[in-house]
């Protein structure tokens, strides 16, 4: 639990009521009660507001604000307002300002604009955040802190610089270390002293958005400065937890956000929080992946789902409205994977500026007769009769799907072979699979301890980190299942190839080499042809993207390409390994391969579906104290028969009991209580 002083659901959002004038806010407060509002996100960016200039502190209309939401029976998610530093800041510290990847020094405006080694950036803020936690340390509003806002963005002004050759110095030791792990050699970079070594810019190694001529350089500056902006959220951590020892603290993620490594970043979160921003058209499978994935990072504890929009977006090319129902089914999708939270941006929508067409659940209106606040209103009543029934239920998953930041950056940063080739969709082609099949997956790092699952999947495992060979290979040695794909085992930690043939430290697990790796066009494709039918797999199948043509070297050939000339060589392998088995996919299936080659390996370790369900019916389940509670979420619009099986089930919306099949409506949700098998 969270915070047991609130022992439910959190049911809230974002609230700006510095926004707003006094009359607003008694409405404010009518309007919270009719939506079963009892959490609001409030200080976010108020920096300005309580610090006019360096020494004054202006605590009244928050202390008035924290007061006047406790006695509405309003609980507080504390911001400490860093995300945005105050105008004054900027003029008079010109050091905050970031330097962005062209080169430009930036001028004060927007937010996310603070220079993240900037000395003037980081007292201040660590003061402020030390300054709320002194104040509010017995307020009994007070249920959890949120640090800042949405971390992100690089700087690469002189501070930054002086610093990343401070963090090299730690991370080598030594010029010669550091020389060779970049491979300096090339292009006349050797570098005889660490002042010569600039930050990887458009106006150095880098150009048209992440392109580079030395990944090991641009890799290490990613690490740096995801490093720089975890130091500054633990500066005023430590802060919040002198005087708040027992309060929890966060900061809101962004699921698959690719600048920060946020397996490392969930080491100093105490529940991790994040922000679900999907489209219209965003696969229902790719959004159940990133609430799996942000759950993911803190070993599978329950999260916060921090914001998500009651009605639309403002800053996608196109900002549909969520159709009647979805706005519930994907809140429920959230509580469903792990969240303990539902929460949005905002509460009520924003007058001026460029959030003013954001979706709110008080709408310009201003009043409760509109049809987003009409659901909103239905959702927080389900959600209070929810009580505290599902409150830290876990997913026990048993096929753990690696994800890795650091893999992501080299892979995505890597010159060739292709520019098609995206970590993040590779990674998803497996989930989907598996969503599909209604087979529960968990999100994972490479430090998670993978003994617990029966399979594990790697996709793109381009680079692998000192040790990890090792760890899969005891884990497939125990009985374990592994799988990755294409362009693995390339590199190592530092970007530098792995000699002696492709796929490098997994050539001996996999009991295959690879010689080359074909390209293909957007518009080309080749064919997985399976040696003989197995299982759900028989005939031929779509592949693209990436070809290897490998050898095998042990490895039994389930599948040869069809086409070009490498037609007839392996294309699907497994190699046994110990009591266990190491499956290597050479090109990129299509989804009906994927689904058959994961439905194989699933019946082989007795995982089951959760159920029996059509396309676009979610299943997922989390189970406590013996109790398992199943989710069945219907994306259709139309109404679907799902099989649960013969156990009599209890739905916990309705308080019917049900068993068999079951009717769900479109757009439906049923939470079904049974006992844990």
């Amino acid at each position: 639990m969270i915070n047991n002083k609130l022992p439910k659901i959190w049911y809230g959002g974002d609230y700006n009521p510095e926004q707003w004038d006094a009359e607003t806010w008694q409405e404010d407060n009518r309007m919270f009660k009719l939506a079963g509002i009892d959490v609001a996100t409030i200080n976010v960016f108020s920096w300005a507001m309580i610090q006019p200039d360096e020494e004054t502190y202006d605590f009244s209309f928050l202390d008035a604000t924290m007061d006047r939401l406790y006695q509405d029976g309003v609980y507080v998610c504390l911001a400490t307002g860093t995300g945005a530093h105050p105008a004054w800041m900027a003029n008079r510290h010109p050091d905050v300002l970031r330097v962005d990847v062209q080169g430009r020094k930036r001028a004060f405006g927007g937010r996310h604009n603070s220079c993240p080694n900037s000395p003037t950036y980081r007292k201040y803020s660590a003061k402020l955040a030390g300054k709320l936690a002194e104040r509010y340390k017995d307020h009994p509003s007070l249920l959890i802190w949120h640090i800042s806002n949405e971390y992100g963005g690089y700087c690469y002004c002189e501070q930054c610089a002086a610093e990343f050759r401070v963090w090299l110095q730690e991370r080598y030791g030594s010029l010669e270390k550091l020389n060779k792990a970049w491979n300096t050699r090339f292009w006349g970079h050797t570098f005889y002293s660490w002042e010569e070594i600039v930050p990887p810019n458009e106006l150095s190694e880098e150009w048209g958005g992440g392109r580079t001529n030395f990944q090991g350089i641009s890799l290490d500056y990613r690490r740096f400065m995801s490093q720089s902006l975890l130091d500054c959220y633990k500066l005023e951590y430590e802060e919040l937890k002198k005087h708040t020892p027992d309060i929890p603290v966060t900061t809101n993620l962004m699921g698959t956000y690719p600048e920060l490594d946020y397996f490392e970043w969930a080491k100093y979160l105490d529940v991790v929080s994040w922000d679900n921003y999907p489209s219209l058209d965003t696969p229902v499978s790719f959004t159940a992946m990133t609430h799996d994935l942000m759950r993911g990072v803190k070993n599978g504890q329950p999260f916060m789902l921090m914001e998500q929009t009651p009605s639309q977006q403002n800053w996608q090319a196109y900002n549909s409205l969520k159709r009647p129902g979805v706005m519930r089914l994907w809140s429920y999708q959230a509580v469903a994977r792990g969240a303990d939270t539902v929460m949005f941006f905002q509460l009520r929508r924003s007058i001026g500026a460029c959030e003013k067409y954001h979706g709110a659940v008080i709408e310009h209106v201003g009043h409760e007769h509109t049809r987003v606040f009409r659901e909103c209103a239905e959702l927080g009543a389900e959600l209070n009769l929810l009580s505290d029934s599902i409150l830290d239920a876990r997913i026990k998953a048993k096929v753990g799907i690696i994800f890795d930041w650091e893999n992501r950056w080299a892979t995505e940063l890597s010159s060739g072979p292709t520019i098609a080739l995206n970590y993040v969709d590779e990674v998803h082609k497996y989930y989907d699979a598996l969503f599909e099949l209604n087979v529960e997956s968990d999100m994972i790092g490479i430090e998670e301890d993978l003994s617990k699952y029966e399979i594990i999947i790697a996709p793109v495992l381009y680079m692998v980190k000192p040790g990890f060979a090792k760890k899969v290979e005891a884990f497939v040695a125990a009985g374990g299942t592994f799988i990755t794909t294409f362009f693995s085992g390339i590199v190592n930690e530092s970007d530098l190839v792995t000699l002696g043939g492709y796929p490098g430290e997994l050539r001996s697990l996999l009991g295959i080499w690879a010689e080359e790796i074909d390209a293909l066009f957007p518009n080309q494709k080749n064919e997985i042809v399976m040696k003989q039918s197995w299982g759900a797999l028989d005939g031929t199948y779509d592949c693209g993207l990436l070809c290897d043509l490998i050898h095998s070297e042990g490895a039994e050939v389930l599948a040869e390409y069809g086409s070009d000339f490498y037609q007839g060589r392996p294309v699907i392998t497994v190699n046994q390994f110990g009591a266990g088995r190491a499956y290597y996919v050479a090109s990129s299936p299509d989804a009906a391969f994927l689904q058959g080659f994961l439905s194989n390996l699933c019946d082989e370790k007795g995982i089951k579906p959760l159920a029996k369900a059509p396309s676009g019916v979610e299943v997922t389940r989390r189970v406590k104290d013996g109790l398992a509670y199943l989710f069945l979420l219907n994306h259709n619009p139309e109404t679907a028969i799902v099989e649960i099986g013969d156990e009599l089930k209890k739905d916990l919306l309705t308080g019917e009991m049900v068993t068999g099949s079951v009717s769900l409506a479109g757009r439906g949700v049923m939470i079904l209580e049974g006992k844990e098998a």
